[in-house]
């Protein structure tokens, strides 16, 4: 499993076709101690010492199992406060700790009211609910506004409901008195492809109202049996119809974790994770602009058309759609934003922020940070790090989501540290 992509989770069957973990290079050497938190290496190199197999599925399952049984849990400390420091920000912009405490953290959505919702990949299947009500830019009130979830990665705010994707369905909240709980729940979609290999689900709204739900691959190269998995799904938003299976919108996406729409144009654009043991720099991480009924390639072909070593051929990849921008191979984009505020700097509005996951088993690490990529008459045209926190070969924050305040900060979402930052900008003096 791509551990990168979905942070950790207690292992599920995965599907039969997940054999192909093989490709036309070795394995490469592990390095997932590099995301491990100190109290976990020793259990880790415990498990190689007794035979425990350290690649592919078997290399996520053991990490999983790991952290599951809480060694990877951290209590908040002075020790997020102390990360927020510049980390290589641009000049003029600074970076602070808005919330911690608050566990395995994954996307964002601002309320009208200023609340921001965030979903996360915790046991307790918890939903979050933070406000800063004195304007420090710190949130002062923490509220667990829903629990007992399956994995409630993704929230949206959308015509005064919450919307969650859980790993089997998409429901939608509802606070009615105030006091930061959810009182009302109803079930919007009821049957998703559930759990195995990429078990989180994205949910959005596009412009013309329609809802959307990412559903991720079974396996890491593999035929699926269920044509709603490696798709982008669009439902109804009203709940009318809670059994339908939804239309298949875009497919060939093997984790498309994150999505968004282009401000101006309401293009939906999404990233992508390709697949793993390829070697370091293949595949390339994908930017793909997405449009209705086309395939994006996966599992058979990856980049500009190229055919898997697993399943491809040059006949079917000629079918299939490129990505429209390329980014650095094993990075894990997920979460991705259009910024849209006024603090920062005119030349940053419009660009888009993507928040790379990091690897989990390339021999050189490489993401956990947060990059801009600069777009020109709406399309990509360059990346650049904006801030990240890999450091000497260790990580102590692996960014997740990326959303833009009403106040026009950047609030990042950190699912090792269990952290919200927030990055902000002011002018030299």
């Amino acid at each position: 499993m791509a551990a990168e992509e979905e942070g950790f989770e207690p292992p599920s069957p995965i599907s039969r076709a997940s054999r192909f973990q093989g490709g036309p290079v070795q394995p490469l050497r592990h390095s997932s101690t590099a995301i491990m938190p100190n109290s976990c290496k020793n259990v880790y190199a415990w498990g190689r010492r007794r035979g425990y197999a350290v690649r592919g599925t078997n290399a996520f399952f053991l990490i999983s199992i790991l952290l599951w049984v809480g060694c990877g849990m951290r209590s908040p400390s002075a020790e997020n406060t102390a990360a927020a420091t510049n980390e290589g920000l641009p000049p003029g912009f600074e970076l602070n700790v808005f919330a911690e405490g608050l566990g395995p953290v994954r996307f964002m959505a601002f309320g009208p009211d200023g609340t921001l919702y965030v979903g996360t990949n915790s046991r307790s299947g918890q939903v979050w609910a933070l406000r800063d009500t004195d304007g420090d830019g710190r949130a002062d009130q923490k509220a667990v506004f829903a629990d007992g979830l399956s994995a409630p990665h993704s929230v949206f705010w959308h015509e005064g409901w919450l919307y969650v994707g859980e790993t089997h369905r998409v429901i939608r909240l509802r606070d009615t008195d105030g006091d930061l709980k959810a009182d009302e729940r109803e079930v919007v979609v009821a049957r998703l492809p559930a759990w195995q290999q990429h078990f989180t689900r994205t949910v959005g709204f596009g412009p013309e109202g329609g809802l959307y739900v990412s559903v991720g691959s079974s396996c890491n190269v593999c035929e699926e049996d269920d044509p709603r998995r490696a798709a982008i799904l669009r439902f109804e938003p009203d709940g009318s119809n809670p059994e339908a299976s939804g239309e298949i919108y875009a497919r060939g996406l093997r984790n498309s974790v994150g999505l968004t729409w282009h401000p101006e144009t309401g293009e939906m654009w999404a990233t992508d994770n390709g697949r793993d043991w390829l070697g370091d720099e293949l595949p390339p991480e994908e930017l793909n602009l997405i449009q209705r009924g086309r395939d994006y390639g996966w599992p058979y072909c990856y980049s500009n058309r190229l055919p898997d070593p697993d399943l491809g051929s040059p006949e079917r990849c000629r079918q299939t759609e490129p990505p429209a921008f390329e980014m650095q191979a094993h990075s894990a984009p997920l979460g991705l934003e259009f910024y849209t505020g006024e603090m920062f700097p005119e030349a940053y509005r419009g660009d888009l922020f993507i928040a790379f996951h990091g690897s989990w088993n390339r021999s050189v690490p490489t993401g956990y940070k947060v990059v801009r990529v600069r777009f020109e008459s709406g399309r990509p045209v360059g990346i650049e790090d904006f801030i990240g926190w890999l450091r000497g070969g260790e990580v102590k924050h692996r960014p997740v989501d990326v959303r833009t305040g009403p106040d026009g900060a950047l609030y990042i979402s950190d699912d090792r540290g269990g952290t919200i930052f927030r990055v902000t900008y002011s002018p030299a003096d």
